[in-house]
């Protein structure tokens, strides 16, 4: 029997404890300590029932994942855990599964082989690994549906959303909710259950259905699916599985679910989601931050500017239980602000996230103020005024003033320089940058900008901080638009030069929707409004490469009053609902303004708007990372994923260039180069690792490497 289980006696019950911190992933020793247990109680006729039940903070929460990596590189095979389960359900005493914290994936697999499953109300169980770009590889989408029916098993699978252990009682995927002590209770239902018949699972039928009753429902599943997960597979695949579960004995349903399984293991997709995983867990580490750094305290926040930024921080952190006084310089400024609150929350109501007690507390910890004076005790403040040096540095100048010494005075701006900003403080390192993406109470991403002076202290709290009130935190370097952005401006400039030389907005942005971004780069701006970009274009003309190419569309729409979703045109015509259409007027005005300018107008395929779009992002990207102001590849993939709506199943910008080969990439940069000129110049790091043979995940390993 493996270390990482225990197997004891309480008198004629026995427990098998699963211990393998944190979570007790199910290694294959975890796996074959607990076949090793089953095989001591069948030997044990003193044994009348038993308990399984997990140590620490929670039963199992799945799979060890680094086992996937493994498999799909060829360094180790694929094991079966069917084996182990069939073990436990075939055992010849009732198994009783205990369950606290979560049991998701291969645990409730593991759980639901079991005979009966008990748990405390607090528990979560779920099949999340279409999260991964697989489904349930243990016989999930074959047990699932016998114990809850095929509409919630076919929900659970495809959405990958863990429920409470109170539904899963309240469905029949739990037999009991023990409270109080997890064993003890567990025990207690072992005793009423022991000599009784063991239901096996896998012999239920009751709640699968009929092949007629059911093929509606899985039609409507499968579009559900297609439209609400556009572009995944793995969802598709559940539902695949679950099918054969109605229509195959158990054994062949499960050969059937291996099937897909592999299917699903050895695709794009899942390769791509299981990095954004493991990139999104890896950003938190800094490497001259130690996990132990000392932390502020930041148990109130003060806000500068209830405008739409200002009002969705507010809202972030009045969720999280943060006191907040909101400041604006004008009542009906404040008061616009504080009912954008109310109407986002009241939105949340309406679908259900949130209840109206809850909405009433968060809104008692939002204090509206006029004055600077009532920033005197808050431990950070975030500046979220128009974006422009000179206001922001008038603000910072003023929250020197009146902030206490050990409060943290951060930036909310998009591009503008931390340092600059600064620079007007007495305590520098007291100054960071927290780019919150909008909406800010909706967008996952904060990126935290280090400043030159940003001390250690300040870039551990603001990291932690982020995950506290629900953030992906990446900490990104200070240069103009720090990562996202400095991308993004490059992207929306390209977008404008395809529409120039004879593109159809419509179809510029269907290049990247249909390639699975969630928006194309013209409809954003739209959306954000086009005089947003107009602004900082504006203001940082002097930053453009001399006799380089500049865009002129856009520029010119904002011109004209198309600002976009906010004036019922832009880019596109809104109606009053904000729905779009294509607007002729567009064409036209696209086809006489580069004729004056000389550009000729040609056919583009959707190929070509691709790849200018994606690798324009990855060019800059490769600038970025070289020149140190992200810290890995990683990291621009989940600011990309979780801030600009890159599809996850792509892995981000840097992923996907790694998936479709450098080479490739480098070839096409310079195929563009050499058709649009200087702003296409391939970056140094993208022809190095091109030239070597090699990817951003090469590079990134090696600078690991390096530093340990």
């Amino acid at each position: 029997m493996s270390e990482l289980i225990q197997l004891t006696r309480e008198n004629e019950i026995a427990v098998i404890t699963i211990d393998n911190p944190p979570v007790n992933a199910l290694s294959p020793a975890v796996q074959a300590g607990i076949n090793a247990a089953i095989t001591k109680i069948n030997q044990d006729e003193e044994v009348k029932a038993a308990v399984l039940i997990g140590a620490g903070r929670t039963f199992v929460a799945g799979a060890d994942i680094n086992e996937f990596g493994k498999i799909t590189s060829g360094k180790a095979k694929r094991g079966s855990f069917l084996p182990v389960l069939l073990a436990v359900e075939d055992c010849r005493v009732p198994v009783v599964v205990a369950i606290h914290g979560n049991a998701l994936g291969g645990g409730l697999e593991l759980s639901m082989a079991g005979h009966y499953r008990v748990a405390v109300p607090t528990a979560q169980v779920g099949q999340p690994e279409v999260n991964l770009g697989i489904i349930p590889g243990a016989a999930g989408t074959q047990r699932l549906p016998r114990l809850v029916g095929v509409v919630k098993a076919v929900e659970m699978c495809t959405t990958g959303k863990p429920i409470k252990a109170t539904e899963a009682a309240s469905i029949g995927l739990l037999d009991k909710l023990v409270e109080g002590d997890l064993l003890a209770g567990a025990i207690a239902f072992a005793r009423e259950v022991a000599g009784k018949p063991a239901p096996k699972t896998r012999l239920r039928t009751d709640k699968l259905g009929t092949a007629e009753q059911n093929a509606a429902l899985f039609a409507a599943a499968r579009e559900t699916v297609r439209k609400k997960q556009r572009g995944l597979q793995a969802p598709l695949a559940a539902i695949d599985a679950i099918e054969a579960a109605t229509k195959m004995p158990f054994e062949k349903g499960c050969e059937e679910e291996a099937r897909l399984f592999d299917q699903c293991l050895y695709s794009d997709q899942s390769k791509a989601l299981i990095h954004v995983f493991f990139a999104e867990r890896e950003v938190p580490k800094i490497p001259d931050v130690p996990k132990d750094t000392p932390v502020r305290p930041v148990n109130s926040l003060a806000i500068v500017g209830a405008g739409t930024m200002g009002s969705g921080i507010a809202m972030v952190f009045a969720n999280a239980g943060i006191p907040v006084t909101l400041k604006d310089a004008e009542q009906a400024a404040l008061d616009r602000g504080l009912e954008t609150i109310r109407k986002n929350y009241a939105i949340s109501v309406q679908r259900g996230r949130f209840t109206p007690q809850f909405v009433e507390e968060r809104m008692k910890l939002i204090k509206p103020t006029l004055s600077y004076d009532d920033f005197a005790s808050a431990d950070m403040v975030i500046e979220a005024v128009f974006e422009g040096m000179g206001l922001k540095k008038e603000v910072f100048a003023e929250l020197d003033r009146v902030c206490k010494p050990d409060a943290i005075m951060a930036s909310n701006t998009s591009t503008l320089n931390i340092d600059e900003i600064a620079s007007v403080t007495s305590r520098p390192e007291s100054v960071i940058g927290t780019h919150f993406f909008s909406p800010a109470n909706v967008m996952r991403l904060l990126e935290v900008v280090r400043g030159r002076k940003s001390s250690k202290d300040v870039i551990a709290t603001c990291m932690q901080l982020g995950k506290r009130i629900g953030k992906v935190a990446v900490l990104v370097g200070n240069c103009w638009g720090f990562v996202g952005n400095r991308m993004f401006l490059p992207y929306i400039r390209e977008a404008q030069f395809l529409v120039e030389e004879g593109a159809a907005p419509e179809a510029v942005d269907a290049s990247v929707t249909n390639f699975g971004l969630a928006m194309g780069p013209l409809a954003v701006g739209d959306l954000g409004g086009l005089d947003v970009s107009y602004r900082i274009r504006k203001e940082f003309r002097h930053l453009d490469k001399p006799g380089a190419r500049r865009p002129f569309m856009e520029d010119r729409l904002v011109e004209m009053g198309r600002l976009g979703q906010k004036t019922g045109a832009g880019w596109y015509r809104y109606d009053e609902q904000r729905r779009s259409s294509t607007d002729p007027e567009i064409a036209a005005l696209a086809g006489k303004w580069s004729t004056e300018a000389g550009i000729p107008r040609r056919s583009i395929s959707e190929d070509e708007a691709r790849d200018r779009l994606i690798y324009m992002l990855v060019n800059e990207g490769a600038r970025i990372l070289e020149e140190g102001y992200a810290l890995r590849a990683g990291d621009i993939d989940i600011i990309y994923v979780n801030g600009y709506g890159f599809p996850a199943y792509r892995g981000g910008p840097m992923w996907y260039a790694d998936t479709v080969g450098l080479k490739k990439v480098y070839d096409r940069v310079c195929e563009f180069h050499r058709a649009h000129g200087a702003l296409w110049e391939p970056a140094p790091l993208l022809k190095k690792l091109a030239e070597a043979g090699k990817g951003f995940a090469d590079f990134q390993r090696e600078a690991a490497q390096a530093t340990t």
